[in-house]
């Protein structure tokens, strides 16, 4: 990969790394080019912000996942265990119809029939994990956004690949869109 100009590295604009850590990403990445970080892990990158910038553990992390990407070090959507997507969706609909929607076998029938996974963790109108059966997991969480709406977020990790990480964007945006169209279809 080569070096690209964007205003967003690691999902954080230009504005934000400036106002929060007081250099632009150009300025970042000059820094970091000049401490020899091109040929540096995340974690030797990470040390050289500790030990040379004030920067708390969160910035420390975005700082050196935004320079690795612009370097051609990491992927967009790639962390240190595999690749990993995320997508949302608000639907009119109160919390727990949303979650039945995903834990109820017949009704997820309607939305994302057949899909491989087994239930982890569950925190009923809050949280479930799935455990896709090619090791992959989703953490799906649920949220209130008023009487009648709420949010569905999830995140799928430790995907293979940044194939696999496009196709599993695509899968979910598309399937979070079915969701919302079985329990809030529109009039036509």
């Amino acid at each position: 990969m080569a070096k690209r100009e964007v205003k967003q590295w690691a999902g954080v604009s230009d504005e934000s790394v400036l106002a929060r850590t007081g250099h632009s990403w150009r300025q970042w990445f000059v820094i970091l080019d000049r401490a020899g970080a091109q040929r540096m892990t995340h974690k030797e990158i990470v040390a050289v912000l500790v030990a040379n910038h004030e920067l708390g553990p969160w910035w420390q992390q975005m700082v050196t996942v935004g320079y690795e990407q612009w370097a051609g070090l990491r992927d967009r959507y790639q962390k240190s265990d595999g690749y990993e997507i995320s997508g949302s969706k608000v639907v009119p609909v109160p919390v727990n119809t949303l979650y039945r929607a995903w834990r109820d076998r017949r009704q997820r029938g309607r939305w994302l029939p057949d899909a491989p996974f087994d239930f982890g963790k569950a925190t009923p109108g809050k949280s479930l994990r799935l455990l896709w059966r090619d090791g992959t997991k989703v953490d799906v969480f649920f949220s209130t956004k008023g009487e009648e709406k709420s949010q569905v977020a999830l995140q799928h990790r430790r995907l293979p690949n940044a194939k696999a990480a496009a196709a599993m964007k695509q899968f979910w945006k598309e399937g979070l869109g079915r969701l919302a169209e079985v329990l809030a279809p529109r009039e036509r």
